[in-house]
């Protein structure tokens, strides 16, 4: 984490109490799974109501360098 990173988080109103209990918690809320289930629950609300677009972007694009471009050797050499 960056110095000004670690100088934001740390830069937090008195009403949230020190920075390491907020950061504890929040570590503790994403490793039990609380982030997910918040999020989902907002989603499932507002998708009942409209108000989220699901768009599914999908990309089957192969790239494949020359035989020559990768080191083959050539004939001859």
């Amino acid at each position: 984490m960056a110095a000004a990173d670690r100088d934001s988080v740390r830069d937090l109103p008195d009403r949230f109490g020190p920075w390491q209990t907020v950061y504890e918690r929040f570590a503790r809320w994403e490793a039990d799974g609380t982030w997910a289930r918040l999020l989902e629950h907002v989603q499932v609300r507002d998708d009942a109501v409209g108000r989220v677009e699901w768009t599914v972007s999908v990309d089957s694009t192969v790239n494949r360098a020359h035989q020559h471009a990768v080191g083959a050797r050539k004939k001859g050499m």
